[in-house]
């Protein structure tokens, strides 16, 4: 005898795969590239205003990027000035520069972009992670770059710089550029960690007491990704880097645990309902 449930609850916070209905239509194959064309055209107008943006700004910009290595010559008593040696890297740093910059500041806008491409193929209760998910992401990758160029970039090139004090430092625009950007980049991405585990949890991959039981084995990780990451062999530049990295995975199983808390009281109030 089949049974009918008069008043079913709006959205079910632990569904069933046998309940897989979309808040919308089924697209299509073809509708699904158009989508994806629409978001991607989006993303790539928001990268080229704030391209455009940080170009007009780009002389203050590498001023504030060069600040590092400038203020260690510096104190090092050497020039601070650093050199070029063809007479149009000035400007193509500049372009490179203004590029980078754009993403920096469009990633919110990219980041939500990438959401609404995703967004239809989740649940409803799964589609109210879209602010928590830009706002962490875009908040943890400008601290990552942040945080390398206030901390860890500086603490390597104090090292680097003064141990070959005995030589005369000519660190070309384009070498410090690439060397800034890998280790600026790196960084911010490796602090989207938290991001990551807090998806996986809402999609029930990991969940905390797996992440606790693998503690030790994600120290020893952080400690390879911190030496990878920092230019040299200095202990204290990796150590810098390597210490907030085990605090983003502490607070990684901080933030699974509030996943999985939150979908507990879920289902307990649906189990009171039902």
């Amino acid at each position: 005898m089949a049974t009918t449930i008069e008043k079913p609850p709006k959205a079910n916070p632990a569904p069933d795969p046998s309940e897989e209905h979309l808040n919308g239509k089924q697209m299509s194959f073809l509708e699904h590239l158009e989508e994806l064309r629409q978001r991607l055209l989006h993303a790539a107008v928001s990268l080229l205003v704030g391209a455009g943006v940080c170009f007009y700004f780009a002389r203050n910009i590498y001023a504030f990027l060069a600040k590092p290595l400038t203020t260690t010559l510096h104190q090092l008593g050497v020039s601070d000035k650093l050199v070029y040696t063809n007479p149009v890297d000035p400007f193509n740093l500049y372009i490179k520069l203004a590029l980078l910059g754009g993403v920096f500041l469009a990633s919110p806008y990219i980041l939500w972009q990438i959401w609404l491409f995703v967004s239809p193929g989740l649940y409803r209760n799964e589609k109210k992670y879209v602010w928590p998910f830009v706002g962490l992401t875009s908040l943890l990758f400008l601290a990552g770059g942040y945080f390398a160029w206030g901390l860890a970039f500086p603490a390597a090139l104090k090292f680097l710089v003064g141990y070959g004090n005995q030589f005369t430092p000519m660190v070309t625009i384009n070498e410090y550029w690439d060397l800034a950007m890998s280790i600026i980049v790196a960084v911010g991405l490796v602090f989207e960690l938290p991001v990551v585990v807090l998806l996986l949890s809402i999609f029930g991959i990991v969940t905390p007491r797996f992440l606790w039981r693998q503690m030790r084995y994600a120290v020893l990780i952080t400690a390879v990704v911190a030496a990878a990451i920092v230019p040299t062999n200095d202990m204290a530049s990796i150590f810098i880097v390597w210490i907030p990295l085990v605090g983003l995975y502490v607070l990684s199983i901080g933030l699974s645990w509030l996943v999985y808390r939150k979908k507990r009281h879920a289902e307990e109030a649906l189990t009171r309902g039902a």
